[in-house]
């Protein structure tokens, strides 16, 4: 198979969908790569790093994708993207098509096949192509709300862990899974003063025993999210569905409720974000201010730091684009079960539930999809 690795167009957008060891993996497997010219510069992967790995070097994305019968991505494809997508093409991206009924309508009309790494599941449970992001972002939020609580940044002007004498921040996180769990332990570790609300009891145990008294855990309800947010310093919103929009959580009227300086941070933004005065940020400029509250919304956030996020989405994605590579992509579905969760659009036809219930799709069952 020829696979295809196009240069990420999104703002501010530096990751890549395969990296050079990555390459060298396919090559050895006896498929052929086009890397598109420049693709690697984020990551620190020169042309030359690619070409020794056993990819060719595409001047154009046009190339890539002209030649290609699978491209590999990290971000949803964006709109000039998508005009280049054919029925026989395979992509394997992460998607959020939820909230994007544009991308949908555009890869519905590609006639593409499109796995979408959010949706990805693992045999024990979760998402293992989520995770590296989730661990990335849930760690990323605190950096992101500890600067924005700065006064320079509009926040109150508040160090996260305090000094002696002077309490700390109160950090309240939405949502106790991997996000969550990475944000709570930045925090802790940085000496604030933690709050954690989930919906799962299970979570909220597994947490209290990795942490113990250095963080509050409660069952999360109308009452004790508005009581904890409207009290907080900074708000971390961790709650993700997989393949669907996140829940609207924080409203309007707690926002308004915040002290003014207070800090949101919303890493559920790809799929919506879970605040309802939440609307998507770049890197440039990443936050706003909503009834003097400072909003960090920043749709890819790991992108900040797209070394570590490369590689560590490579070594998730990696065995699933062999497979899909090595097997052919309705063998490799078939074969896998949990790779097939991450089917949402084959054929003009959309193959995940959630994503049909959001925009009004007929849900066609995966299996039926691929005629098997």
């Amino acid at each position: 198979m020829i696979v295809g690795v196009p240069k990420e167009v999104k703002k501010a957008e530096l990751r890549v969908g395969l990296t050079p060891s990555s390459v060298r993996e396919l090559v050895a497997h006896g498929h052929d790569v086009v890397v598109e010219t420049s693709a690697g510069v984020g990551v620190g992967a020169s042309d030359d790093d690619y070409r020794a790995a056993g990819a060719d070097i595409a001047a154009t994305a046009d190339e890539v994708f002209s030649r290609a019968a699978m491209i590999v991505k990290v971000k949803e494809p964006q709109a000039q993207e998508r005009a280049m997508l054919r029925s026989d093409h395979v992509l394997f991206t992460y998607l959020h098509l939820a909230p994007d009924a544009d991308q949908t309508k555009d890869l519905v009309e590609s006639g593409a096949t499109c796995i979408a790494y959010e949706t990805v599941t693992a045999p024990g449970g979760g998402l293992p192509l989520l995770a590296p992001m989730s661990q990335v972002a849930g760690r990323m939020s605190i950096q992101a709300g500890a600067h924005s609580l700065e006064a320079a940044q509009g926040g109150a002007g508040l160090l996260l862990g305090g000094v002696p004498g002077v309490p700390s921040a109160r950090v309240v996180v939405i949502g106790g899974g991997v996000v969550g769990e990475n944000a709570v332990e930045m925090a802790v570790g940085l000496g604030a003063d933690v709050t954690v609300l989930d919906r799962s009891v299970q979570a909220l145990d597994r947490l209290a025993r990795r942490f113990g008294s250095s963080i509050q855990t409660v069952y999360s309800t109308r009452s004790s999210v508005e009581e904890l947010v409207v009290g907080a310093d900074l708000v971390i919103g961790a709650v993700l569905v997989p393949g669907a929009r996140a829940p609207k959580l924080v409203t309007s009227e707690h926002v308004a409720a915040m002290r003014p300086g207070s800090v949101l941070v919303d890493v559920a933004i790809d799929q919506g974000g879970c605040f309802e005065t939440a609307r998507p940020t770049t890197h440039d400029e990443p936050t706003y201010v909503v009834d003097g509250v400072v909003h960090y919304c920043v749709a890819n956030m790991p992108g900040a730091v797209p070394r570590t996020s490369t590689y560590a989405l490579n070594n998730a994605t990696l065995p699933f684009a062999l497979a899909l590579a090595d097997k052919g992509v309705v063998a490799a579905l078939g074969d896998d079960p949990h790779l097939l969760e991450g089917l949402n659009v084959i054929n003009g036809q959309v193959t995940e539930s959630h994503v049909a219930e959001a925009l009004d799709y007929d849900y066609v069952e995966p299996r039926a999809a691929l005629g098997l």
